[in-house]
């Protein structure tokens, strides 16, 4: 079986177990004929004076150890007849003080060895627990796990690497490169493939990290090995993992059919409709006052409709890694003025104070595009959960060699509990839903992803009922001036 055989922990401590109970009847089958072949030599050679009491006593030590205390003492009973009769025997005159020594001293012998013995066992039990436990723990995890020893053979596997080595058809035999190396041929990208094999093995302090489909199947595994050192820091080993992701890679597939559906099917149409308003707003005033209202319900729609489209789009590109920026140097205090008065026609409507406050902060190195779209969605939703009579106060300072922009709003703020949550996608606080203020739940997951993609930080601090603070850090542009 590929990767099992007596390495497997389970086996190891299998065997180990019944060469220990082996031993033991062993050493107790000897130490029983050592104490009846003592007392025979004693006999036959009458050397019961010579060798004396002393030469009965590790045959004591060893059934004490093995049996335990009752054992032990018996042990000691029959040692001390046996010497007693071959000295006798032989002529010699035991007086009662020198019998009573030799029982003090083959009952202090067995009773001692004994709890040696005791101790020694449960030591060996709690040990064969703990292994026990372990292995039970490796063999519960989804991955399959493995370690090898400088050369690659293998010292324990664990019963998914063991099921998933017989699934993907690993040879029983060999290192773990040249088992992995075997179905190179069955990869969709062999040359790769071997190419990652070859480097594990000419590189074996560095850890690594790779995926790879099967031709037909198309199961996928991600593989991660690391090294592993001994106290010297020298490499001992490594330690492998493997796991199938192929439900992942297949949520992946579906995700990007999604956004290229959303991109077809949601995206084609919102565009006639908002060329056919256009080419509307023409005529608009030919209209009665009921169908400018419903003229402006429509575009009001459509908007928010784009609008849904573009972030759905955008977090589709955010999960896959795919949010590319074009980068070069902003003014953050610009970009900042610009959202304050886009939002400004829709704070006045609300009765919200919208206030901006600049500092000369440094310019940052950044996507302008997308960093105007942060400030935008930060500054929307803090007019947007504002009551009126509240005010939006946007700040931008520097701060050392960084620059950082605060909004910081005094409208229905976000329970304790509900923070956590709040970079979720599609997460809202109950707050909001509460007053039902519309939203989709995917404007912080937005700006986090953008800003944490420019090197920078975003920090929330709010209070239920009193406001919300968001302040976003990010690292001032490097580039030496003109």
């Amino acid at each position: 079986m590929p990767f099992a055989g007596p390495t497997t922990m389970r086996r190891v401590l299998a065997v180990k177990h019944h060469l220990v109970r082996s031993q033991r009847r062993l050493v107790l089958i000897a130490a029983i004929l050592g104490l009846l072949v003592t007392f025979a030599v004693m006999m036959l050679t009458d050397t019961a004076k010579e060798i004396g009491a002393i030469g009965l006593a590790p045959w004591i030590g060893l059934i004490g150890y093995e049996v335990g205390t009752a054992g032990g003492v018996a042990a000691a009973a029959a040692a001390l007849g046996l010497w007693i009769v071959a000295a006798e025997a032989q002529g010699g005159s035991l007086s009662p003080l020198t019998i009573g020594i030799r029982i003090a001293a083959f009952l202090l012998f067995a009773v001692g060895s004994s709890i040696v013995g005791r101790r020694m066992r449960e030591s060996e039990r709690a040990h064969r627990t703990q292994a026990a436990l372990q292995s039970a723990l490796i063999d519960s995890t989804l991955d399959g796990i493995c370690l090898t020893d400088a050369d690659g053979n293998i010292l324990i596997s664990n019963a998914p690497l063991r099921r998933l080595s017989i699934e993907l058809g690993l040879p029983a035999e060999g290192t773990v490169p040249d088992r992995l190396l075997a179905v190179a041929g069955r990869t969709t990208e062999p040359e790769r493939y071997r190419t990652r094999m070859k480097e594990i093995a000419a590189k074996p302090m560095e850890s690594s990290a790779d995926e790879f489909e099967l031709v037909g199947s198309g199961r996928v595994f991600r593989g991660y090995t690391a090294p592993i050192t001994d106290a010297d820091g020298r490499f001992d080993g490594r330690i492998w993992t493997l796991r199938e992701v192929t439900a992942d890679r297949e949520l992946d597939r579906l995700r990007d059919a999604f956004v290229a559906a959303v991109s077809h099917e949601l995206r084609t149409p919102l565009t006639s409709i908002s060329g056919f308003l256009e080419m509307l707003r023409d005529e608009e005033q030919s209209l009665g006052d009921a169908g400018r209202m419903y003229l402006d319900v429509i575009r009001r729609s459509t908007d928010r409709l784009q609008r849904l489209v573009e972030d759905l789009l955008l977090v589709a590109q955010i999960e896959a890694h795919r949010l590319e920026l074009v980068l070069g140097t902003v003014d953050l205090d610009q970009i900042a003025a610009a959202a304050v008065e886009a939002a400004r026609p829709t704070a006045t409507e609300k009765e919200v104070d919208l206030l901006l406050e600049l500092d000369g902060a440094p310019a940052v190195r950044a996507d302008a595009g997308r960093l105007a779209q942060v400030v935008d969605n930060l500054i929307s939703n803090a007019v947007k959960f504002t009551e009126a009579g509240g005010s939006v106060t946007v700040s931008v300072v520097g701060n050392g060699p960084f620059a950082r922009l605060a909004v910081t709003d005094t409208g229905v703020g976000i329970p304790i509990d509900e923070q956590g949550q709040l970079f979720s996608s599609f997460f809202r606080a109950s707050t909001a839903t509460r007053q039902a203020i519309p939203g989709t739940g995917l404007g912080l997951v937005i700006v986090r992803a953008i800003v944490e993609q420019h090197g920078g930080t975003i920090d929330l601090e709010s209070r239920e009922g009193k406001g919300t603070k968001v302040i976003v850090t990010l690292p001032a542009d490097e580039a030496p001036t003109a």
